[in-house]
């Protein structure tokens, strides 16, 4: 294990460019593949690619705040101490890896987007916590936590497919999550993954001569707190410090929560949990000028996202309007049978989410191609969306698209934990491939 960790690490840091180095790369990728396996010619690709750029102008916003509201978040004080309580639990590095894997996996399967920056920040506490504990590994290990996302109840291929009015409603109706989200062979997988992805980690531990150690000093946040005396205070200053003021926005935001879960039940989406990030942020942090100094703080990291996004949508756009998706798809299905359909559905949905990295924009360009197929080989449907959710979900390992949050949280590069997320593909993608074949 140790030996392919390391082999992996140094491919990984020898070759694997930035990540806005990696999307320019996928853009002449995708513009090549289009030219040649589709009828459209350069002008045709470059205009798919423009009309697409800016196509994911709302989820790259909702990125940013996942990113700023929980960083602002656990930067809090008391957010900062529930975490350093939980954290003090892992005695020693080993505890410390299966520690952050668990948790990083719970909070993915109750919201995606949750998952991705709880396990960040918890990492982060934990090596402040736990001496000698490699600083990649956690952070690889918290992000590794994200592969079962589509597998629970925020998964957005079951849940477009259980909404009444989906684009895909008079080919196959209406699918309840009981066939798809708590079907045997999903229940499998996601147990599996459980119980053998904390341990996979745990194993892929370096020899104290490669671990990497963070300083823990490095790790605090420059936040800090207010220090002008009352008496000094202008009235404007007066404001930027008073507590009432964050009390009072911070109990609308409540109020509206309180609402929202009254009538929706539990129901988590990528804009409640920005909204209770930010309001919590709000309260935990006192006053309105340490809340603004927290933001200011944790917008530092966000200039992947911003500037990188963009040109993933590009990428989208290329690739659904010329039909190169559609392509890819059909290529998988053209070479399965009825046993190995779902497989194949699996991996053609990896290879795509490479390139259009987004569960519901690649459901989209794939249903048509899969759905089609189902009924033509008499396999299961529910099973058929479900092998595409977890392909979605099986490559974010090595696609620096959805690290970019942790990464930014965490201040290193792709290339740091990307070696240990090539073995959690490895192995979550044999998991993944035995529940689809054989339950």
């Amino acid at each position: 294990m140790k030996v392919l960790v390391s082999f992996f690490n140094r491919i990984m840091q020898r070759y694997l460019p930035d990540p806005f180095l990696f999307v320019i790369i996928l853009t002449f990728a995708v513009f090549g593949l289009g030219l040649i396996f589709t009828d459209n010619g350069p002008y045709q690709m470059v205009q798919h690619w423009g009309n697409g750029f800016w196509g994911l102008l709302v989820f790259s916003m909702q990125m940013v705040l996942v990113l700023v509201t929980g960083h602002v978040l656990a930067s809090s004080q008391i957010f900062k101490k529930g975490l350093g309580a939980l954290a003090s639990t892992a005695k020693s590095p080993g505890q410390a890896i299966i520690i952050v894997t668990v948790v990083s996996m719970i909070a993915s399967l109750i919201n995606w987007g949750f998952g991705l920056v709880i396990g960040a920040l918890f990492a982060k506490e934990l090596a402040k916590k736990v001496k000698n504990v490699d600083y990649r590994l956690l952070i690889a290990s918290a992000y590794g936590g994200f592969i079962v996302w589509h597998g629970g109840i925020s998964g957005s291929i079951p849940l477009t497919i259980a909404t009444p009015g989906h684009f895909s409603e008079e080919m196959i109706g209406v699918i309840a999550t009981d066939q798809t989200i708590f079907a045997g062979f999903n229940l499998f997988i996601v147990l599996a993954l459980f119980l053998i992805l904390p341990f996979v980690n745990r194993f892929m531990m370096p020899s104290k001569e490669e671990t990497i150690v963070v300083d823990s000093a490095l790790l605090q946040d420059d936040v800090q707190a207010a220090t002008l005396e009352k008496g000094a205070m202008t009235p404007a200053e007066r404001l930027e410090n008073s507590r009432i003021i964050s009390l009072l926005i911070g109990l609308f935001g409540l109020v509206f929560l309180f609402y929202y879960f009254a009538s929706n039940g539990f129901k988590l989406n990528l804009d409640i949990v920005n909204f209770l990030f930010l309001f919590l942020g709000i309260l935990f942090h006192g006053t309105p000028k340490q809340f603004l100094e927290a933001v200011v703080n944790a917008v530092k990291g966000a200039s992947g996202i911003i500037v990188q996004f963009p040109f993933y949508a590009g990428i989208m756009g290329m690739m659904t309007t010329s039909g190169l998706a559609a392509v890819m798809s059909e290529g998988f299905v053209s070479i399965s049978n009825e046993f190995t359909f779902h497989f194949f559905a699996f991996l053609s949905a990896g290879l795509v989410n490479f390139f259009v990295p987004s569960g519901g924009g690649q459901w989209a360009v794939q249903a048509p191609v899969m759905l089609e197929a189902a009924k033509a080989m008499d396999v299961s449907i529910p099973k058929t969306a479900m092998a595409v959710a977890w392909g979605d979900a099986w490559t974010n390992l090595i696609q620096p698209f959805w690290a970019l949050p942790a990464l930014a949280i965490a201040g290193l590069k792709a290339k740091d934990i990307m070696g240990y997320c090539v073995l959690t593909l490895l192995v979550s993608g044999a998991v993944i491939s035995l529940g689809l074949l054989f339950f």
